[in-house]
């Protein structure tokens, strides 16, 4: 397993070592004492699992106060995957990340508690799984547009598939004190 790091501190990028034959592959995609050496120190509490065409575009979201921690990871197909720093203390807060997640090379990326985080397809379909380290909470789902004049994110797709609540979530400018994290910063991993 290989991981980097980026510049927004505690996102890691994971390359799992596949294991592959004439059969197929076979790559281990999370055990507990390799992903805690590595500095992912989270308890995850619930796996999801999304199914999305080409150009949609889910994000970006984020809970508070059930703030998750994720690792998530492409099954089949290939996107976009952008996440936002949203933790005051942080040397990147309000600053943004992209990194191309592919069901053929199996990449992770570990997103720690305080980002916010969305995904665009790239493929004909994707199949997207989350393991996130607190329960979906409806009612403290939180969101910035995708399409922030602030953050300026060049999402490769020109006419994106997208909810009607991800049209409604605040602009960055929009946001509130109560809306960033002032605890959920560390270091970098």
């Amino acid at each position: 397993m290989r991981i980097d790091k980026c510049e927004i501190p505690g996102v890691l990028f994971i390359e799992p070592k596949i294991f592959s034959d004439p059969r197929g592959w076979f790559a281990e995609i999370w055990n507990k004492d390799k992903y805690e050496q590595a500095g992912i120190e989270d308890s995850f509490v619930q796996d999801n699992i999304s199914c999305s065409k080409r150009g949609t575009l889910r994000g970006l979201h984020y809970q508070k106060p059930y703030t998750q921690g994720k690792l998530v990871f492409v099954i089949q197909g290939e996107v976009w995957d952008v996440v936002v720093d949203l933790r005051i203390k942080s040397p990147t807060f309000k600053k943004w990340k992209a990194f191309k997640l592919t069901g053929e090379g199996k990449e992770q990326l570990y997103i720690p508690k305080g980002l916010a985080h969305g995904f665009c397809v790239m493929s004909d379909e994707a199949v997207f799984q989350y393991k996130c380290t607190d329960k979906y909470s409806p009612n403290d789902e939180k969101g910035i547009r995708w399409d922030d004049p602030e953050l300026q994110i060049p999402w490769p797709v020109n006419d994106p598939l997208v909810s009607e609540k991800d049209t409604k979530w605040p602009f960055m400018s929009g946001l509130h004190g109560d809306d960033f994290f002032n605890e959920g910063f560390t270091k970098c991993l």
